[in-house]
């Protein structure tokens, strides 16, 4: 069930991933955007690219702009993974932050980025992401339900992608490429935050919130 946040939690980690195509059960990532915020400044990011066991879609390529040809060169520079060490270092990466407790943001994130990685990793590596990631249930915040939560679609017919997300809330687009998608996802969340909390106060301006904020104005959860 998505709930309305007003505040947000400590710590955030943007993921977003670039794929060969959009069939979640047999496609891959070729790159993976991770990006770590706290109290609602970015701390830390990482990008990196993955030479895929199988070729990029025309659809796909036309998309993120990126070719097997670059891919390959980037591995035979060392600058792109293969499958296997792509997803186990994504994978590590989810397993450091959940272990800090932060949320998991994006666009889309629980069907698409989140279920390629769950495929591939079981089809690759043979494992059970879960059973790696040592959650029962990933904590996860998606811009495009958020958003319908504080607006259904019954309320308005606008778009609900990230690139739209980024225009409606005056964010920078992501442009597909995975980090800056990721970043793009955490700013369109704190933007929704920083409205919901604006919305409630002006409702109830004689309401004394138990939040802290930090410098950028921002509601914090759990202070």
């Amino acid at each position: 069930m998505h709930k309305k946040y007003f505040a947000i939690p400590e710590v955030l980690l943007g993921f977003d991933t670039e794929t060969t195509g959009l069939d979640v059960a047999s496609e891959r990532a070729i790159s993976y955007g991770f990006c770590a915020y706290e109290r609602g400044r970015p701390v830390w990011s990482e990008h990196f690219y993955v030479r895929p066991d199988r070729p990029i879609s025309p659809g796909a390529q036309q998309v993120h702009g990126v070719s097997m040809e670059e891919l390959d060169a980037k591995y035979r520079s060392g600058d792109a993974l293969s499958v296997p060490m792509g997803l186990i270092r994504a994978v590590g990466i989810l397993r450091e932050y959940l272990g800090r407790g932060a949320s998991i943001v994006g666009a889309n994130v629980t069907f698409f980025d989140l279920e390629m990685l769950r495929r591939s990793y079981v089809s690759v590596l043979a494992k059970n992401l879960l059973d790696d990631l040592r959650v029962e249930r990933l904590p996860v915040i998606d811009v495009i339900k958020h958003d319908e939560v504080i607006e259904s679609r019954a309320e308005s017919r606008r778009r609900r992608n990230l690139t739209s997300l980024c225009q409606y809330y005056g964010v920078a687009p992501g442009g597909h490429n995975a980090l800056s998608d990721a970043r793009a996802s955490v700013e369109v969340f704190l933007a929704q935050v920083l409205r919901n909390d604006a919305e409630r106060r002006a409702a109830s301006p004689q309401t004394s919130l138990p939040l802290e904020f930090d410098a950028t104005g921002l509601p914090v959860s759990g202070s």
